[in-house]
């Protein structure tokens, strides 16, 4: 058979890599002397809030439990979104608005595909969100970088310069991934104000929003009646919930760019799973102190990483932290960073992702998730990285 050369010239998935790295070491699993530490991927070292536990029993054992929902979601849920979102950004988000989605990378495919085809451009700042490129290249739609300063703040002035008649929409993600920077307010309203006088979307990905530092609202957006015109807000509950395998996120737009998402939706999975909307429902609406709790315990662990990282143990250093990650430098001037994570992982038994996965060139960057850096394995990451730069 014959491949659309499109889709065959997309990269195979960063973490589909790392997986099969971890079939080379020899001492996962076994090794309790030195047992792995997989830093990898941005996933709760905790299970779910009890009151959602038990929803999902529940449903689970309803007659309609695994039945069909409409395709925009269950009514309840859009409605606690959206409720949920206007308290936390003193705005205005309508239930229509909201379009429950089988994750944000899912969100983000059927927005992105919503709104540009192939030969169109969409701008991203660098390091980008390696879903998003891939999705955006296998699309045929071009990724125009913005590259920020070294501060990794993404500038509306910088990305003006880089709008032409192609472009469709630029696309921010705060707090960042892979890089934790969280975007301020101001930048962002910014960014909105661009979008509007050349008429393309913002998509700003807000997946990890409940973890920055602070509870006030990450952007004045959804306090302008005209919101709608610009802005499309994506969101997910995998790791705010703790829920990543039941798939639950949305996309909160204008009606009308919904109802082609919804076109695609259809196509592609007809509804998001109802065990994983029933789950986000009960997350929202019954618990709000473990939420508080476990927003506190990530912010624990970051505080953890910063200071182990804060010594440069063996050379590697903090380039931006935050949200769910650390962005670290590594020492190596003459190794590529693929070699580096690599021996991270076989010789020190410690899994990271290589920042080529995110970047179009090689910086020497690695991705850190914070999620299992508790006080133990800080002190472990600081030994290894030590040994490793030796």
């Amino acid at each position: 058979m014959r491949l659309d050369p499109t889709t065959a010239a997309g990269i195979d998935s960063p973490m589909g890599a790392a997986q099969e790295l971890l079939a080379e070491h020899a001492g996962f699993g076994d090794d309790v002397e030195r047992p792995l530490l997989d830093l990898s991927q941005a996933a709760p070292p905790y299970p779910p809030a009890p009151a959602v536990v038990e929803r999902i029993v529940e449903v689970a054992t309803t007659p309609d439990g695994a039945g069909y929902t409409p395709v925009p979601g269950i009514p309840p849920l859009r409605r606690a979104i959206a409720d949920e979102l206007s308290h936390d950004y003193a705005g205005t988000v309508d239930t229509p608005d909201v379009v429950v989605t089988a994750g944000c990378n899912q969100a983000f495919s059927l927005a992105a595909t919503a709104l540009a085809g192939p030969g169109d451009e969409i701008i991203t700042p660098l390091p980008y969100y390696f879903n998003h490129d891939m999705w955006l290249r296998m699309r045929g739609v071009r990724p125009v970088y913005l590259d920020p300063d070294a501060g990794l703040v993404p500038r509306a002035a910088d990305a003006e310069l880089l709008v032409t008649p192609r472009t469709r929409a630029i696309v921010l993600i705060t707090p960042g991934n892979p890089s934790g920077v969280t975007i301020p307010p101001a930048e962002i309203a910014a960014f909105a104000a661009l979008a509007r006088r050349h008429d393309i979307a913002l998509i700003l990905d807000e997946t990890y929003r409940t973890f920055r530092d602070t509870r006030r609202p990450a952007h004045p957006l959804f306090a302008d009646p005209a919101w709608r015109s610009t802005l499309v807000s994506l969101h997910s509950y995998s790791k705010d919930l703790a829920i990543p395998g039941y798939r639950v996120g949305c996309v909160v737009a204008a009606p009308e760019l919904n109802r082609e998402v919804l076109k695609l939706m259809d196509c592609v999975a007809i509804c998001a799973p109802r065990i994983g909307q029933e789950a986000a429902l009960a997350g929202l609406t019954r618990a709000g102190s473990w939420r508080q709790a476990r927003t506190a315990e990530i912010a624990q662990r970051r505080t953890r990483l910063g200071e182990v990282l804060a010594a440069r143990p063996g050379g590697f250093e903090t380039v931006s932290l935050g949200g769910f990650f650390a962005w670290v430098r590594h020492p190596f001037t003459d190794r590529p960073t693929s070699e580096v994570v690599r021996d991270l992982l076989l010789k020190h038994d410690t899994l990271v992702i290589p920042g080529t996965a995110f970047l179009p060139d090689d910086r020497r960057m690695l991705r850190i998730s914070v999620g299992r850096i508790d006080e133990a394995g800080a002190a472990t990451l600081a030994r290894r990285l030590t040994a490793a730069g030796r």
